[in-house]
């Protein structure tokens, strides 16, 4: 099965099974998490939403990850822990001091692949990238997320799939992102409901 048609049939899983626990033995990476989760940064996407990122990196192992919105490294944690030394996260943080401590909190989390951590607004960053990138993770200004994916197109090619955070809470800020990953035929999504929240699953047609 090619990967485009293997991405599709993810989609039509039940959500249960899209958000089960698949979590490595990786000791300082779960140490460093649960030191997050326990700080109650409400702005994390949390272990439950989460687990959709682990399961894409573990099911799919992409190679060229961006995350816009790193805060202080949660959900680039949860991604890198499933990836092997190849891969390379990209992400992207506006806030210097959350920046920094997203660096401190990688650096302990001893994970494999390569991540660098750029401080800056996206939607200046984004242009200046030269990679071509097959999995995204927006978790940044809610109402930016258009402006972001836009400006993210031309690093995008078939199969791509990109996860936004937070649809449910802040639909409101994000009707033109959505109504473009919905409607304009460049891309196959859905809406994963997680407890009080979901998320969009989008892949590049």
């Amino acid at each position: 099965m090619g990967k485009h048609r293997k991405i599709k049939a993810h989609l039509s899983k039940p959500v249960s099974s899209i958000t089960g626990v698949l979590l490595l033995d990786a000791a300082a990476a779960h140490m460093v998490l649960r030191e997050i989760e326990a700080s109650n940064n409400h702005y994390i996407i949390g272990p439950k939403r989460g687990h959709i990122l682990v399961r894409i990196a573990s099911e799919f192992h992409p190679q060229r990850i961006l995350e816009i919105g790193t805060n202080v490294g949660y959900s680039t944690i949860l991604m890198g822990k499933e990836l092997p030394k190849r891969a390379r996260i990209t992400t992207i943080e506006i806030n210097p001091e959350f920046a920094k401590q997203a660096k401190e909190n990688i650096a302990r989390a001893s994970l494999e692949p390569t991540i660098e951590v750029l401080v800056g607004d996206a939607l200046k960053i984004i242009p200046t990238l030269k990679d071509e990138f097959d999995f995204v993770f927006i978790d940044g200004v809610k109402s930016q997320y258009y402006a972001y994916l836009q400006a993210l197109e031309p690093n995008l090619f078939r199969g791509s799939m990109i996860v936004a955070d937070n649809v449910s809470k802040s639909e409101a800020q994000m009707q033109d992102y959505l109504k473009h990953v919905r409607e304009s035929g460049l891309y196959t999504s859905r809406f994963i409901m997680v407890e009080n929240d979901g998320v969009e699953l989008s892949i590049r047609r």
